[in-house]
């Protein structure tokens, strides 16, 4: 079976025991303690806390996931992931362990038909009733039964709460050891002879605070199977990267670096592994950063960029840039699972690239300090460089170990692997020493140091301040940039926020001038991003004139205060349900993210759009103020979805309209927006849309390109705007019956066509066969031509092919007299995979697709050749 072949049986196996099919949720997940979905029960955590009602008492999913805990892992080992997918079966007060381990029981054997006699189960030490249900319920024997304790057999939401044992089933993989060591080992044992392919959570216990255990009044069911580990058991490959889940992503990373045979396995896997975690990140929102999920995602790209330049034995440069190149391998994988990445395709590899782009010039960086380093071991007349200073360069500037080395030993110097890899396993310790139970979380120790020496930066932006002195406190060069950190006393400058992004402007001090292009707030310090224009950089201490871009910020506000019109606006057309998820507002557009599980039919997004001209039209004034977050609250004042609040916050008020807390920008009347239109509406992911949207200048830019659009329309068709739409309706009548001839005309040339086509069909081994390629042929036509021909030749095979402006289209027929010897799907295989593509379809019938038209040709005579081998 493969990956997607196990995906789709898991599902419908259990949508057959009457559970709901939920689509996977966002890698971004709505429980603020997670920085990442790290298993699939994660979407459903506030269920089983009871702190909200399921929709369905039993649901089943495929779930993405990200773990980073044991990064330093992955590559090294056969099963280790940062992406990886969970299949889950849940009940919310329904079934409970008899119908989980049966269920369970019954797909493992029937439906993948894995061997009885190599599965082993694990249950808590004195979970008498699980063992009963195994050992006497399903005939499991005793001696594959092992009871285990409470770090590998029982689950808790925190100390107190839901909690309850666990029951999991291991496949016996039959590896007993290099030395025969793990012949008497059992699960839970140390070794790799055990697999664990599923896990039962039994949660039926809440936990007090004096630790004792009294039963849940709700029983639930969390089953949790990785879909990369079941398939490495059913395809028998002893390594999850062997399975067809990755092969064909490995088979283009040795395409696009030209990696011959077997060489950097585990530079392979590290890349494949992370290309494919960051296509899934940057697909659900997330971007490279400096913190959060962000950081994740910067650190596993440069990770295996460093891998691919480490595998060349080079430093990596921008023109060597490739991780953006590997996005349609993971596409094609992942297609059938999740559709909805390839429209995000361009983007995904446009976030790739730039990042790549960065990290080549950190890179660069890196290659100076080492430069340094080897001229102090010259002077110093030594021949090895630190460990300290190879594990900086590996955690700071991302340069694996490998290519340290490399470089070292063309000089003459060396570096010990051994105190390296000590130095990685002090911070692996550290990190799960720190570890906490939610997520990888990111600490800044700088700004934590500056906060305390210099406490927070006085934002003075809101009051329609676009111009400021003040004083420099802080300057650094910014990492895989150009430019400078620069921190001041006070700044009229945004930083980027709340879906908000940040000011730019213009920063000056005497000969001085610099260009602020991006602005971040960590720990209520803003951060300036300030490119030098003209002269040097000032130092700290000295007064600077700060002056933002004051069109772009009027842009920005415009969009901001319209995001809350639309957040109203929808709750009205659509519903109380509808609830922020995200938003990015900059002086372009705005892009609304919203809670909402169908698609917005036309005429209600026309609605919608009224609604908020109307707003805007009305001209209401937009109040600004500080409160009591309960008297806010009560005054019916919303929140945004990841927002933390002090006891004061800042209410935005349209007035008599809408009310929110947000720390935004925002117009001082709703008439000063203009006008309000919506670009598009699409789904992100399961139950959340989108709604692009324009304000202002670049609506009435979107307007007057609407205006010469039609009049261009109108000049082509030689008539007046007003009769423009009657014109075309008639062309297109026209157009429709001329088309109708066509066909009908084709149709009957297909009977010429077939008569002289069979003047040259060829004769292998008695059987008659005829292989044509054509230019623009249509399916249907092909088809026609197949089954006529059929008819004409009463036993034989056609082989057709069509270069349709640039795709590839093929066609085969089978006599049914002929297809014990060969079948259609197997020679339209070839043909397609010639094209770059593939398909297949019944023994005497199949079609298929290809990328390369030009190749069709070719690829018909691949066929023509398999159809010669088999017969």
């Amino acid at each position: 079976m493969t990956g997607n072949e196990i995906r789709k049986s898991f599902v419908d196996f259990f949508k057959s025991k009457e559970h709901k099919h939920f689509e996977s949720a966002s890698l971004i997940p709505d429980d603020k303690s997670l920085l990442l979905t790290v298993a699939g029960m994660v979407p459903f955590k506030p269920f089983f806390l009871g702190e909200k009602e399921a929709p369905f008492k039993r649901i089943t999913t495929y779930q993405k996931c990200i773990r980073t805990n044991d990064l330093e892992n992955v590559g090294r080992t056969p099963r280790h992931h940062t992406f990886f997918e969970m299949l889950g079966n849940f009940s919310f007060g329904d079934y409970f362990k008899k119908e989980a381990i049966e269920w369970s029981w019954e797909y493992i054997t029937k439906v993948l038909k894995l061997e009885e006699d190599r599965l082993w189960v694990s249950v808590y030490k004195t979970d008498d009733e699980a063992y009963e249900i195994w050992n006497k319920e399903i005939g499991v024997p005793e001696e594959r039964i092992v009871r285990l304790g409470e770090e590998d057999n029982w689950w808790a939401a925190g100390p107190v709460g839901s909690c309850g044992p666990c029951s999991e089933i291991y496949y016996d993989t039959q590896n007993m050891g290099k030395n025969n060591e793990e012949a008497d080992r059992k699960p839970g044992d140390d070794g790799d002879r055990f697999l664990e392919i599923w896990n039962l959570v039994f949660t039926e216990w809440n936990r007090l605070e004096d630790g004792s255990l009294v039963p849940l009044p709700e029983k639930n069911i969390d089953t949790g199977a990785g879909l990369e580990r079941i398939a490495s058991v059913v395809q028998n490959k002893d390594n999850n990267f062997d399975t067809d889940l990755f092969t064909n992503i490995t088979k283009g990373i040795k395409s696009v670096l030209e990696i011959q045979g077997n060489e950097n396995e585990e530079a392979i896997k590290i890349i494949a592994d992370h290309v494919r975690a960051s296509v899934f990140l940057i697909g659900d929102g997330v971007l490279p950063s400096n913190e959060g999920r962000g950081y994740i995602l910067r650190k596993i790209i440069r990770r295996a960029f460093g891998a691919g330049s480490s595998a060349k034995q080079k430093v990596f440069e921008k023109e060597d840039i490739f991780l953006y190149k590997l996005v349609p391998y993971v596409l094609e994988t992942m297609n059938e699972a999740y559709p909805e990445l390839a429209e995000k395709q361009e983007y995904i590899e446009k976030v790739i690239r730039l990042e790549e782009e960065r990290f080549a010039t950190t890179l660069k960086n890196g290659t100076e300090m080492l430069e340094e380093e080897i001229q102090k071991l010259k002077e110093a007349n030594q021949k090895e460089l630190p460990a300290e200073l190879t594990f900086k360069l590996y955690d700071t500037f991302g340069f694996p170990f490998e290519l340290t080395k490399l470089i070292l030993e063309n000089q003459g110097f060396e570096a010990s692997e051994e105190e390296f890899e000590k130095k990685l396993a002090e911070q692996v310790q550290r990190s799960k020493d720190s570890r906490t139970t939610i997520s990888d979380m990111i600490k800044d120790e700088f700004i934590d140091e500056f906060f305390e020496k210099h406490g927070k930066t006085e934002f003075t932006g809101y009051l329609q301040n676009f111009e400021e002195k003040s004083t420099l406190l802080h300057i650094a060069k910014s990492e895989g940039i150009s430019g400078y950190e620069m921190i001041f006393d006070k700044t009229p400058f945004y930083a980027e926020s709340g879906g908000q992004v940040a000011d730019t402007g213009i920063i000056t001090s005497g000969e001085f001038e610099g260009r602020v292009v991006n602005v971040v707030k960590k720990h209520d310090v803003f951060i300036h991003q300030v490119e030098i224009t003209r002269g040097i950089a000032p130092a700290v201490g000295v007064e600077v004139k700060m002056q933002i871009d004051i069109n772009r910020r009027k842009d920005i506000q415009r969009n901001h205060t319209a995001t809350h019109i639309l957040h109203k606006v929808l709750r009205e057309n659509l519903g109380t349900h509808v609830e922020q998820s995200g938003s990015l507002v900059d002086d372009e557009k705005l892009r609304f993210d919203f809670s909402h599980y169908e698609a917005i039919s036309p005429e209600m997004i026309e609605k919608i759009e009224k609604g908020v001209n109307d707003i805007i039209l009305s001209n209401l004034q937009v109040k600004i103020n500080y409160e009591n977050i309960e008297d806010a609250k009560a005054r019916g004042a919303m929140a945004l979805f990841s927002d933390k609040y002090g006891d004061v916050v800042r209410v935005v008020e349209i007035d008599g309209y809408s009310i929110e807390l947000c720390g935004g920008t925002h117009v001082k009347s709703t008439g000063e927006i203009g006008l309000f239109n919506i670009e598009s509406e699409n789904g992100i992911a399961s139950g959340t849309r989108r709604i692009t949207a324009t304000t202002g200048h670049k609506s009435l830019n979107y307007v007057n390109r609407l205006e010469e659009k039609i009049k261009e329309i109108s000049d082509i068709f030689r008539t007046d705007e007003k009769n423009v739409v009657d014109i075309i309706e008639k062309y297109i009548g026209d157009m429709r019956a001329a088309v109708k001839v066509y066909e009908e005309m084709q149709t009957k040339l297909v009977k010429y066509e077939i008569n002289e086509m069979l003047e040259n069909v060829e004769t292998v081994n008695g059987v008659k066969v005829l292989k044509t390629s054509f230019e623009n042929k249509n399916v249907d036509e092909l088809k026609e031509i197949v089954d006529r021909g059929k008819e004409k030749m009463q036993s034989g095979i056609i082989i057709l092919g069509t270069n349709n402006d640039g795709k590839a289209i093929f066609v085969v027929g089978v006599t049914k007299d002929l297809i014990s010897k060969v079948k259609a799907g197997e020679i339209v295989k070839v043909a397609a995979q010639v094209a770059g593509g593939n398909g297949g379809g019944r023994p005497d019938f199949a079609q298929a697709g290809g990328k390369n038209g030009s190749a069709v040709k070719e690829a018909v005579n691949k066929a023509f050749e398999f159809v010669n081998e088999k017969l």
